[in-house]
């Protein structure tokens, strides 16, 4: 099986792999939240979710078991979502969280949340378990900003290069306990927070 959760009374994980379509189908409803925010002028977070790991789980296993992976992690995501909220593939290793009416404070709890689900997920073949080590990048939409600058900003968060999932070395949180680091340039002295933080790194025990 692709993942499965520590407690045995978990659903089976789903067999079938996430389309690489989504991204596509992701990418225009964030269009239209951006559209429909600023229509409004309602609050708009998005939630970028890195597994970092996927790349040393296909050389082990082969390609089919990451993609089972994301598939299931979705799924698992979704459950903790409102009913409105859009999870989806974005990348390579990256999922992203679509998080309407969300400001940046309320985005920061829903992506512990998200961390602290995902470090329950194990991944197991040929009786090997691991764990998913996964970043998270929190970005916040402006009235000036476009999709791909909001989605840019979410990866920068993450610690990942635009487009590839991949990040640089860093702190890693184990439990599903996330650190909230601040993001560039959010130093004191009265500096305003930009609309984008690194909201943690986790790994499961």
């Amino acid at each position: 099986m692709a993942a499965r959760d520590p407690d045995p009374s978990s659903e089976t994980p789903p067999e079938g792999t996430l389309g690489r379509g989504s991204a596509a189908a992701l990418g225009e409803r964030l269009e239209e939240e951006i559209a429909r925010a600023e229509r409004h002028g309602t609050d708009l977070s998005c939630l970028l979710i890195a597994i970092e790991n996927l790349d040393e789980i296909a050389l082990e296993h082969g390609s089919d078991l990451p993609e089972r992976t994301l598939a299931y992690v979705t799924e698992a995501l979704r459950r903790e979502l409102r009913s409105f909220d859009r999870v989806g593939r974005c990348g390579e290793r990256e999922l992203l969280i679509l998080l309407p009416g969300t400001s940046g404070p309320l985005g920061e709890v829903v992506a512990r949340r998200v961390l602290a689900r995902v470090a329950t997920i194990k991944v197991e073949e040929h009786a090997t378990r691991r764990a998913l080590v996964v970043s998270a990048g929190l970005a916040t939409w402006t009235p000036d900003s476009s999709a791909a600058e909001l989605l840019t900003r979410a990866r920068t968060g993450a610690g990942c290069t635009e487009g590839s999932g991949e990040e640089p070395g860093g702190g890693r949180v184990g439990g599903g306990r996330t650190a909230a680091r601040p993001a560039p340039g959010s130093g004191g002295g009265g500096a305003p927070r930009p609309p984008s933080s690194a909201v943690g790194r986790a790994s499961g025990s």
